[in-house]
Formats: C-alpha cells, structure tokens, sequence
C-alpha cells in the first residue's frame, strides 16, 4: 500500500457507465448507459489527487469532483464525492486500500433514507482500461448489490 496505487488513474478518459435508474430502490433492474469524460491530476506530491467528471449526455447532466488522499499513518485511501447532483454537498468519505490491482473503498451512510454500506471498487489489472464499480448493502453488508459501473478508456 502506497501513495502511489493510483497513479494509473492520472490523465485525460472516455468513461462509459452502466447504472441502475434508481440506485437506491432495491427492486429496481433498470440500466441505462450514458459517456462521461474525466481529468484526474496528482497533488500534494502524490498523496492525492482531484479527479472532474463531466456527464453532459447523461440521463441528468452533472458536473462531479472526487478528491483521494491517502492517509499513510493509516495506511489508507479516503474517497470524497460532490456533483452537482447534490449541490453543496460532500459525501461521507469511503475508506480502503488496494490489495494488488483491486481496490475496495467503504464506508457506512444514509441513502434513500435507510441506513446503507457503501462500497467502491477499482478493478486496475489494465491501468489502460481500467473499471470502477458501486455497490450498496441494505442489510448491514451480508450482501452487496452491484448498482453502477464505469468503464475508463484514455482520450
């Protein structure tokens, strides 16, 4: 675990997601697809970065921003989401670490109005194309439903 993981990430990307319409409504098997495009550039000498989504052709278009710092007296990576989806609003942090190309970052919080646990992955086995994936947990984490997917490809 370094403040390197995530170096693979740094640059200019196409993004294709596949989502849930309704992310937090556990019946819902709807997908739809929509691109995005991202920047990510490193900051305070590696130990972050700040990553700018922009989704003009999505279903609801959104700007979002993503801060990553890793945090080495814990060894860990917090994750911080904001759009303006959610105006004025940080997400709760998720916290984790990657263990050889796969990421996994959690975190407990309040989603559709029922306590959830959020979990983000990183798949990097190709640091070219890597995948970034969301799932939440209802039930206290004894399950996770898989909820949305992004697929980078560099520009």
């Amino acid at each position: 675990m370094s403040n390197t993981d995530f170096d693979f990430v740094y640059g200019e990307w196409n993004i294709l997601n596949r989502k849930l319409v309704d992310t937090v409504d556990p019946d819902c098997d709807e997908w739809i697809e929509f691109p995005t495009t991202s920047v990510v550039s490193p900051m305070l000498d590696g130990h972050g970065h700040v990553e700018h989504i922009y989704g003009p052709e999505a279903p609801t278009p959104f700007e979002g921003f993503t801060l990553r710092l890793f945090d080495p007296a814990d060894d860990v990576w917090r994750i911080w989401w904001s759009s303006t989806s959610n105006p004025g609003i940080l997400d709760v942090p998720v916290t984790g670490r990657f263990e050889g190309a796969h990421g996994t970052f959690e975190c407990d919080d309040v989603l559709g109005g029922r306590q959830a646990r959020v979990r983000f992955e990183w798949l990097a086995e190709n640091p070219e194309a890597p995948v970034w994936q969301q799932s939440f947990s209802f039930d206290g984490g004894e399950t996770f439903r898989r909820n949305w997917v992004m697929e980078f490809t560099r520009r």
